[in-house]
């Protein structure tokens, strides 16, 4: 396998641990969003769009919209609902529009982005975004002269672009399964650990099947921040030893050009374990791939959508392994195998020039099969995963999937109720995932869409 395939695999399916470290970073470095208490899911949901970024949180968004921002939110949702391809309605007319930034006219402005297609649209904008639950009034009314915020054009354009993917019967569906027994019924998606904007919004039979759970189950909750000081003292040497103990000397000056490349002191590696170095600079072969950064691509992430509306929904989240079981998974990998997994990691910074098309098409094909919820595709691009016997392939898949099925097995026989789990989609596609396990345990596992 090439270096950008392996490390991207590694990444997306076999583990949470990319995310995991990039999410605390994100949030320390950000202060407290100005947003609405009554806007959080809605923006939750939302700013996977990619029509908005979420730095416009920290900056006026609850004040009257810019001219600026207007134009680009529009441009962006009208970019968003055209990935529908609907028809055409040939009889449309746009409404006139004022440029005046009220309530009103931004209204207008998202009926005309929806209007020309044939969706059933009537003629009375308000009226049809009302009907549609787009626009929603208060004890004030619907304030249509009253200047926009921020926050209001950009819930108008999040409500617009769901209801309108909900009418087109479109959205991302996933990989996913469902197995149940006379009480319990458990839901099952195979996740990527990052993502796109492509990835959403998902299909609404996906999202109400989550809405309808008792509780969420996920390898680790990255929202849970007592994981962290386990992970981060298992991260460091402790015994007196630094990286250049551990590592081959040409494994070492490959490391000191890429501090040097990324302006990094060597001091601050020194103490890192190869293992804790190969991790996070795997994210960095992400980097511009797909036009976001390794940490806009974590936020895309299938799992961390689901665990922040688990928590604002007040959902119970449960953890099939948690954070000191992965932690302790990358820290029991011989050092052999920690020092492959760096050197990966250190060439796919030092020869960009081998991240080929191929590659970035290899990532592409497996979001676009999660979005279509091809099983079989998504499962064909992973058969070099399956031939893979590395201690670190070994170490991703095989033991833990047999582990996470007993826990489901442990919630069918146990528990009532509705469940819904997400997890990595290789641990329901591999050779003897957690589909199989089930399925020895005597129980069928469904397709979700059927």
């Amino acid at each position: 396998m090439k270096k950008f395939t392996k490390t991207a695999i590694a990444t997306t399916l076999g583990t949470t641990l990319m995310f995991t470290t990039i999410m605390p970073a994100v949030k320390a470095e950000q202060v407290t969003p100005d947003i609405s208490n009554w806007a959080i899911q809605t923006l939750n949901d939302g700013e996977k769009f990619g029509i908005f970024p979420i730095e416009w949180y920290y900056d006026g968004f609850r004040s009257t919209i810019s001219t600026e921002r207007l134009n680009s939110l529009m441009i962006l949702t009208e970019k968003k609902i055209a990935e529908l391809n609907l028809p055409k309605n040939e009889a449309f007319t746009p409404l006139k529009v004022t440029g005046d930034k009220t309530r009103g006219d931004i209204i207008n402005q998202l009926y005309n982005i929806v209007a020309q297609y044939d969706l059933n649209v009537s003629e009375d904008a308000v009226k049809y975004m009302q009907e549609r639950k787009v626009l929603q009034g208060s004890e004030s009314g619907l304030m249509l002269d009253a200047k926009a915020t921020t926050q209001h054009a950009v819930i108008f354009a999040v409500r617009l672009i769901q209801d309108t993917f909900e009418q087109a019967n479109a959205g991302a569906k996933g990989v996913a399964w469902v197995v149940e027994d006379e009480d319990t019924k458990v839901y099952l998606l195979g996740s990527i650990h990052v993502g796109t904007p492509d990835l959403h919004p998902m299909h609404k039979k996906l999202t109400n099947a989550f809405k309808d759970s008792d509780g969420l189950f996920v390898e680790v909750n990255s929202l849970d921040p007592s994981g962290l000081d386990y992970y981060m003292e298992k991260a460091m040497f402790t015994d007196g030893r630094t990286i250049k103990d551990v590592v081959s000397e040409e494994t070492y000056a490959k490391l000191e050009k890429v501090a040097d490349q990324l302006g990094m002191p060597m001091e601050e590696l020194a103490l890192q374990k190869p293992w804790f170095i190969s991790s996070n600079f795997s994210s960095m072969s992400l980097d511009g791939v797909f036009g976001l950064t390794p940490e806009e691509m974590a936020m895309h992430g299938v799992d961390i959508q689901f665990l922040l509306s688990a928590y604002l929904q007040q959902k119970p989240i449960y953890e099939l392994e948690g954070m000191n079981a992965q932690v302790d998974m990358f820290d029991g990998l011989s050092q052999e195998s920690q020092e492959q997994s760096l050197v990966e990691a250190l060439d796919s910074i030092l020869e960009p020039a081998e991240q080929t098309d191929e590659d970035v098409k290899i990532m592409a094909d497996w979001f676009t099969n999660w979005v279509n919820g091809d099983i079989e595709k998504f499962a064909e691009s992973l058969k070099e995963m399956n031939e893979d016997t590395s201690e670190f392939n070994e170490m991703l898949f095989g033991k833990r999937d047999e582990q996470m099925a007993a826990k489901l097995v442990e919630v069918l026989e146990k528990q009532q109720g509705t469940f819904f789990v997400v997890v990595g989609a290789g641990h329901f596609l591999v050779d003897k995932n957690i589909r199989y396990h089930l399925e020895q345990s005597g129980y069928k596992v469904k397709p979700f869409y059927q």
